[in-house]
């Protein structure tokens, strides 16, 4: 408790969870941890960030998958999320899931539609100043 110390707290509301990164792998990895099976907690993933106006997304998440005794990685891609390029918006998240059998990472890259940037209106240029009057010529 603090007594006679001010707390700042910042809360920032974030309007499509769906298409932020680092929310899908922890919800994934959430799952994971309930023992819901992997692959359906991913493939519903991508489709609901697709549903939701995502242009690319990668889903992968590596571990000891069922309990198995190898582990071994597993991923779905839908759309196009280009990592070579520095252009276009990829969100990128990373969650760990802790199960019986071990720890299960989750990883998250989500590419989201470019929005056209708009210019804030500017008034238009100052015409110009007018020309000095041409003097006199004198005789």
């Amino acid at each position: 408790m603090a007594k006679g110390k001010q707390v700042k707290i910042d809360i920032q509301e974030i309007k499509t969870p769906e298409l932020d990164a680092q929310l899908v792998a922890e919800n994934v990895a959430l799952q994971i941890e309930r023992r819901i099976a992997y692959r359906r907690a991913m493939k519903k993933a991508v489709q609901t960030a697709m549903d939701f106006g995502a242009e690319g997304i990668r889903l992968r998440s590596s571990g000891r998958l069922n309990g198995a005794e190898i582990s071994r990685s597993e991923w779905y891609r839908e759309g196009k999320v280009p990592l070579h390029t520095l252009r276009t918006a990829v969100d990128y998240g990373f969650a760990e899931a802790n199960t019986v059998y071990g720890k299960i990472g989750v990883k998250c890259w989500i590419c989201k539609k470019e929005e056209p940037v708009t210019q804030p209106a500017s008034p238009p240029p100052p015409p110009p100043p007018p020309a000095p009057a041409p003097e006199p010529a004198q005789v």
